[in-house]
Parts: C-alpha cells; structure tokens; sequence
C-alpha cells in the first residue's frame, strides 16, 4: 500500500514543519489538510510568531522536513516562548 502526499501531509497535521513548494519554503505549522489545498500557518524564525496563513496546492509541494536539528531548535524555542507567555 503506497501513500499519497496527502496522506502523509494528513499525518502530521498541527505541527511544526519546514515546508517547500514552487520558488518558496518557509518554516510552519500545518493546519490543515484536504485533497485540493494545504492550509499552513508561516512561522517568522525570528520572533517565534505566526506571520500569515497561506493554501497551497498539494500538487506544487516539493519537500517537506520533519525533523532535523533545525526543526528541533524551532520547536524548542516556540515552546520556550509559550511557557514564558502563561
């Protein structure tokens, strides 16, 4: 059994990412998943804020990361941010 892009994308709905389609990659949070269109919330590495929520088709999606040291530390500053915000 072979799993589409989409399947997988599905897998990992609301967490973070590093995402890369057309001339574009951005770190990022995905949202959500349907057949025809990736909702992703774009996370600004700088401020550990979500700076816009873009659709991308599934189709034009290149490469998708993770995991890795970079979405380790973005995660582990994201989550740092969180715990001084409560």
């Amino acid at each position: 059994m072979s799993l589409t892009l989409v399947q997988k994308l599905k897998q990992f709905e609301r967490q973070i990412v590093f995402l890369r389609w057309g001339s574009s990659g951005e770190y990022g949070k995905i949202k959500y998943v349907g057949y025809d269109f990736v909702e992703f919330e774009v996370l600004d590495p700088e401020n550990m804020e979500y700076t816009e929520t873009i659709l991308i088709n599934p189709q034009i999606i290149l490469e998708m990361v993770i995991g890795g040291y970079d979405i380790s530390r973005i995660i582990a500053e994201y989550s740092s941010k969180i715990s001084t915000q409560e």
